[in-house]
């Protein structure tokens, strides 16, 4: 505690980059400031973070913000740049398309398309919650914001964590200006930009950006020697400003992204490999090995022992292999290095957006009105190995042989022609994925190869329109105010494939043997989707809020403000999750499809069709904030604020209902946060030192786990607190040193969650089951009196007796054993509810013969646990046993974290020329990835170095810029996402941007 109390007393926080005046003013009559090199050390800072023109130095805020210039000097082109100068904020790319931009421990750990962003994006004070903003360079920036800490009653929608706002360049009605630049690098990188500012009249601007961006990949693909990763994209934009008198102001944007390239969502799978192929990693520590198969779904379904077990014993021929033999992976190098991998599919992304804005400001004298609307469509399709690897070739497989010289089975859609498994060469043939799912039997190929393709995809199509006003006083006495209200609403379609290059075999075998389990004549089957997809068909946000805020300056010194937020959301569903489980009769047509029409899908009465679920939740909550500030002189300023932020709850991703049972919704998340800050100003302007101290409590966090093929938001408690430094100093004009730290705390209160990675909660009297069914986790464990020699026994004479499997064996990286097995049928055994039968006279004898083996009583209870959990396997044994999280830190929340700057500015001869050169240094401390906090989840700390020198001309007409980022060639991990049971735990990982350099040229007008 002393330690927080001296890093309290001493915490000073500095604002160090430079915005430029307020949105409602236009350019001509801002006097934008930066850290260029002649600015001046008396410049006051001025920012918009209160809806109003303020100098930074007096809002009780804690807020950065850059200027598009300060955005040029720092090598701030994208987002992943702009956290390495932000004190308690952390970026990384995630899952699925994703990203977390994480401010004080607080970011986006929920997954679905129902989960709000803890991180609010705005563009223009527009908030666009499905932006691809993060994914592209910076355009033409006015200046970026950064607000740390909840918002809700000034910006439009809640936000948790904070908000970062756009705000684009806007015409600048003066005169005709333009610039441009080219830059060229490593990686064979190309970056073309350029501006046009054009007036027409007095009172009418329009303005013109572009950006074009080449690159090669920074991943090597030995598997062709190819180079993906790579970069191809553009993004233009164009405004107009309509000044008819020097109190209207109207601002109209648009803009469009759009990128078609080879990036790869993963930069790298890491897994510790399984020998046992239980869990198919171990959950020990990350390693440069292949993910063990045998411990994956496809592998599963296309093993003798499912053949025989589940469906028929006539079928073992066709089997690909035994689940005790070796798998696909095996004798399968991984190449050791972050950016090497050996992949037989190449990845593919796609993605573009549309933006429209527009922007009325009347300023009546003593009040001002801003009515904002806008309009977001954007969409991202994105293609990717699964497991960034090639396994073994098929091409000598004895099942697959087997099936081929019979001519396939009579009956099955590879036999009736409708569409081939296997090409001419007898290559497997990997279903392409579409809302069909008949995959290869529909005509859908992906791609034939002797060795499986395995991929996934993740697509998704939003768009989305707002619309807000907000009303402000500008009174000569103490009292002022700001209301307003906002309406948006929005809707996503999307999709998460894995398609498995052994999914339509799989699902060719399990359809023939369902059909004729069913009786259905000759000739006749059922066909199942031969991939797995995560199908959101709609969801639908409907969102309003009123806000406002009262303002009493009661004396030159002291201030109070009062803020208050009602926020309603209503969230709508319909989505699915069918996998080789969904069965329909084969030739049925469009047997899975159907458009979004009402309750269920058309073909609701098909035999064995998944309906889609609806789901409806809608939540209500006021919120507020409290600031009393006290400026004891001009130049200092304390303040003590009270918060109150709040993120709804939503619906969790689809699963399939007829394997397990799970809750549908999440609830929402609410925090009481308290801030006590200064901001102070030294020795005329040479020095600047603002500092904030922060404590958090958090109710019903959401966090997300991955379980059964799907993700599941759980709901707890924590408690968060910390402290920020920054500093600028500036003893004359041509040099300038920033500096940047910061300190968080995160605690999980009172919560126990499985961790997936070992069910068995590190007890050593348990037994791991791999379900050869559906691929899944569960446990066996011992109640009451029963021990761990009785939990393995009991496993090993089921297995022997009913399914002829094997029996426990360890698992290297645990503390127990494991096997193969049915959860289903164990819990079944151990719940005593097997009548004694025809139909069931050998399970009934075999729950007798066990209670002898164990040395027990007639009728007695066996001593073993089959409570299903909330996420559980139905009617089955627990997915694990819990592990208490109390105490662990958040994900992506680094303890410590500092940066420092310098620039030094040569002027060169007397006709104005300068030569400024830059370094940086960014350091962040390690943190966990995940909540359980295990050693395999520690992120451990990393630097960032970035130089700069450019050599301007007179008054900055052209430069010419030499650049390097991350200097030391850091391939630091920053986030990392374990994968489910089923695809064998192994984990993606998602890395710092490679050492990069160039050269640039550029010039302004």
């Amino acid at each position: 505690m002393k330690k927080f109390e001296l890093l309290a007393a001493s915490a000073i926080a500095l604002f160090y980059t430079n915005p430029a005046l307020a949105q409602q003013a236009p350019p001509a009559q801002s006097a934008v400031q930066d850290n260029g090199a002649d600015q001046n050390t008396s410049d006051d800072i001025v920012v918009t973070a209160q809806r109003t023109s303020e100098r930074l130095q007096d809002v009780p805020i804690s807020v950065s913000a850059f200027t598009g210039k300060a955005l040029e000097t720092q090598q701030i082109h994208n987002s992943l740049d702009l956290q390495l100068s932000l004190p308690n904020i952390t970026y990384t790319k995630t899952n699925f398309t994703a990203s977390s931009f994480t401010i004080r421990g607080i970011g986006d750990l929920c997954t679905g398309f129902s989960c709000d962003a803890a991180t609010g994006i705005h563009i223009n004070d527009v908030p666009v919650p499905a932006t691809r903003l993060f994914e592209t360079e910076y355009l033409d920036m006015e200046r970026v914001e950064v607000l740390r800490g909840p918002q809700g009653t000034l910006f439009g929608r809640n936000a948790t964590s904070g908000v970062v706002n756009f705000i684009t360049a806007r015409p600048d009605l003066t005169g005709i200006h333009a610039s441009g630049s080219a830059e060229y690098g490593n990686y064979n990188s190309k970056k073309v930009t350029g501006v046009l500012n054009v007036p027409i009249g007095d009172t009418l601007g329009v303005r013109f950006a572009g950006l074009y961006l080449d690159r090669d990949g920074y991943t090597t693909n030995t598997f062709d020697n190819s180079q993906i990763d790579g970069r191809k994209l553009y993004q233009v934009r164009g405004s107009i400003r309509w000044q008819p008198s020097s109190s209207t102001t109207v601002d109209l944007m648009g803009s469009y992204f759009r990128e078609d390239d080879n990036r790869s969502r993963i930069q790298k799978q890491l897994c510790h490999r399984d020998p046992t192929g239980i869990l198919g990693c171990s959950p020990d520590r990350l390693g440069f090995d292949s993910v063990n198969s045998n411990a994956v779904f496809q592998d599963i379904l296309t093993s003798r022992e499912f053949f025989t077990i589940a469906l028929s014993p006539s079928l073992a021929p066709f089997a690909v292999r035994s689940l005790y033999g070796a798998d696909g992976f095996n004798g399968i190098a991984v190449p050791i290095d972050l950016r090497t991998v050996n992949s037989n599919v190449k990845p593919t992304y796609f993605s573009d957006e549309i933006n429209i804005q527009g922007r009325i400001d009347q300023d009546f004298g003593q009040m001002s009105l801003s009515v904002i609307g806008g309009y977001n469509r954007s969409s991202v399709d994105s293609t990717a190995g699964y497991f960034l690897n090639t396994p073994n070739s098929l091409a000598a497989n004895v099942g697959l042989n087997t099936f081929l010289g019979a001519a396939s089975l009579p009956g099955s859609p590879f036999a009736t022609g409708r569409a081939l498994a296997f090409n001419s060469a007898g290559q497997l043939c990997t279903s392409a994925v579409d809302r069909s799912y008949t995959g290869v039997f529909g005509g859908h190929t992906y791609g034939c190869s002797s060795s499986p393709l395995n991929y996934d995809e993740s697509r998704s199509k939003s768009e989305g329109w707002s619309a807000e006003a907000h009303l402000n006083s500008h009174f000569d006495g103490m009292f002022n105010f700001l209301i307003g209200g906002i309406y948006l609403t929005g809707i996503t379609d999307g999709d998460y494939y894995v398609s498995p290059g052994l999914g339509s075999y799989a699902a060719d075998i399990i359809g023939y043997a369902k059909g004729l389990g069913a009786g259905l004549p000759a000739g006749t089957t059922y066909l199942a989707p031969g991939f797995f997809n995560s199908e959101t068909q709609r969801y639908q946000l409907k969102s309003y809020g009123i806000f406002g805020e009262t303002y009493f300056q009661f004396s030159p010194k002291w201030k109070l403000t009062i803020g208050a937020r009602y926020s309603h959301d209503q969230k709508f569903v319909t989505d699915r999750s069918p996998l080789l489980s969904v069965l329909v009769p084969y030739g049925t047509a469009n047997a899975f499809s159907s458009p979004f029409a009402g309750a269920y899908d058309a073909d609701a009465g098909t035999a064995g069709a998944q309906q889609y679920r609806n789901a409806t939740v809608q939540f209500g909550r006021v919120t507020g904030r409290v600031v009393l500030d006290y400026k004891p002189s001009d130049n200092s300023m304390i303040y003590l604020s009270y918060s109150r932020g709040y993120k709804s709850g939503g619906i969790n991703p689809p699963f399939d209902p007829s394997v397990f049972t799970a809750p549908a919704t999440f609830k929402p998340e609410s925090i009481d946060a308290f801030e006590l800050g200064t901001k102070n100003t030294f020795m005329n302007g040479a020095l600047r030192l603002n500092a904030s101290v922060f404590y958090y409590k958090y109710k019903d966090l959401q966090l997300s786990r991955i379980l059964n093929k799907t993700s599941f938001n759980d709901n707890t408690n924590a408690d968060i607190y910390g402290a920020e430094v920054e500093a600028i100093i500036r003893p004359e004009r041509h040099f300038m040193v920033n500096l940047s730290a910061s300190y968080l705390k995160t605690k999980i209160k009172d919560f126990s969650l499985v961790d997936t990675r070992d069910p068995s909660g590190g007890r050593s009297d348990t037994v791991i089951i791999k379900d050869i069914t559906n691929a899944s986790n569960c446990v066996v464990r011992p109640t009451g009196n029963g021990t761990a020699a009785q939990a393995n026994a009991f496993v090993n004479i089921v297995n022997t007796n009913a399914f002829h499997l094997q029996g426990p064996t360890p698992v290297p990286g645990t503390n127990t054993t494991g096997a193969y097995s049915i959860c289903s049928t164990l819990a079944t055994l151990i719940a005593g509810q097997v009548p004694n039968t025809p139909a069931t006279a050998g399970l009934y004898g075999l729950q007798t013969a066990l209670r002898g083996a164990l040395g027990l009583p007639a009728g007695s209870v066996l001593p073993f646990q089959y409570t299903t959990t909330s996420a559980g396997v139905a009617n089955g044994l627990p997915d694990g046993v819990a592990v208490d999280l109390s105490g662990n830190q958040l994900p992506n929340a680094p303890t410590w974290k500092f940066s420092a700057g310098a620039q030094h500015t040569m002027d060169i001869g007397s006709n104005g020329m300068t030569l400024v050169t830059r370094g940086d240094l960014t350091y962040t401390g390690e943190y966990f990835s995940r909540s359980f906090n295990r050693p395999i989840d520690k992120i451990q700390g990393y630097e960032v170095v970035n130089l700069s020198m450019t050599l301007n001309g007179p008054d900055e007409k052209w430069y010419l810029r030499g650049f390097v980022q991350n200097l030391t060639a850091n391939n630091a991990i920053t986030g990392q996402y374990v994968t489910d049971a089923s695809t064998g735990l192994f984990t993606n990982i998602f890395t710092l941007e490679p050492r990069r350099y160039g050269v640039s040229a550029g010039f302004k007008f």
